[in-house]
């Protein structure tokens, strides 16, 4: 029976790239170095207007084409993760096929999943790949939450950033990908929501969880997520040992989804890892939502950070409350660098 591995990555970020400097000539009054302190974030990257996901999706895809010389009649299976479709129908991983010049005998599919939607995508490939019903996997995150934040919003503007990142799930010999585990709690869903632009009245609306200070469209009760965060991952972690019979001592790095330093250095504190085992790398990106956990795998890749033959976490939690991790061994590079 196949496996999947997670292969090549590329990554496309927007042209415009907004600087905490930046944002202190706009609003004199914001505290950055205090912001900036919190978040861990001093750079982000803001889609232009009129470009979407898709646009984002796009070029992340030919980025990886092109490095890897990969032809494009080879994908099976297009996986689109994002909560700023292009439109609410048709999907949007209909339109990239036709974009990409993907066969028209490829499948494509959306699911909106934010913070834990790598995870939720590398088990659906994960599953596509074992049943025999493909063998490459097109896997896209692309987000622009930007266009949901009013230029005001310090508590959000700061934080999030446009991108996008394509990634190549194929088959390999050996497993590489194990031990799923999942969490679904949607009583948190008023914790980080966009409450217009659906089906549903304004009126039958759900309300946010505590007041709205700010004009965005996109509310998010920050220490609510907090809170639900530092219990859950812990308790995700605990659960995904188990189930993969190993220890916290079997695992090299934990990779989780890039929040906030603040949310990050909590559970490393919780977790009681140092910052090897559990990297931050919010500085120059910004929060990019599904994208954080396939630029950190790239980054880490790049720098050699990923030891061959050892064990690490891929965890991503937040907006729904949704959460999800499992193990991982990067058997993509090791045979590379063989």
């Amino acid at each position: 029976m196949p496996f999947a591995e997670i292969g090549p990555i590329a990554i496309h970020f927007p042209e415009r790239r907004e600087t905490n400097s930046d944002l202190h000539g706009l609003h004199p009054e914001w505290n950055m170095p205090e912001i900036a302190g919190k978040t861990g974030i001093h750079c982000r990257y803001i889609a232009a207007p009129g470009e979407t996901a898709s646009d984002l999706a796009v070029k992340a895809a030919e980025n990886l084409f092109s490095e890897q010389s990969l032809d494009r009649e080879s994908i099976d299976f297009l996986l689109m993760c994002t909560q700023t479709p292009d439109y609410p129908l048709p999907t949007t991983a209909c339109l990239l096929q036709q974009r990409l010049g993907l066969r028209v005998s490829c499948g494509a599919l959306d699911f909106n999943l934010g913070c834990s939607g790598f995870v939720y995508g590398l088990a659906l490939a994960e599953g596509l790949i074992r049943s025999g019903a493909a063998k490459r996997i097109l896997l896209i995150t692309a987000e622009t939450y930007t266009k949901y934040i009013d230029a005001d919003d310090r508590s959000l503007r700061t934080i999030f950033s446009d991108a996008a990142a394509a990634t190549l799930i194929q088959t390999s010999e050996i497993p590489s990908l194990i031990a799923f585990q999942f969490g679904t709690d949607g009583s948190g869903g008023d914790t980080l929501m966009v409450g217009d632009g659906g089906a549903r009245s304004s009126d039958q609306a759900i309300k946010p969880r505590n007041r709205k200070r700010w004009k965005s469209r996109l509310y998010m009760d920050g220490p609510s997520l907090m809170n639900f965060t530092v219990v859950a991952v812990p308790k995700l972690i605990d659960e995904i040992l188990e189930l993969a019979k190993l220890t916290p001592a079997d695992i090299d790095i934990y990779l989780l989804h890039q929040a906030t330093s603040k949310m990050l250095e909590l559970l490393r504190t919780r977790l009681n890892l140092n910052s090897r085992q559990l990297p931050i790398r919010l500085e120059h990106n910004g929060n990019t939502v599904s994208s954080t956990l396939p630029i950190l795998i790239n980054d880490l890749r790049h720098e050699g950070h990923l030891r061959p033959n050892t064990h690490n976490l891929l965890i991503g939690f937040g907006v729904g409350w949704s959460w999800a991790g499992c193990v991982w061994r990067d058997t993509w590079t090791t045979a590379v660098q063989k």
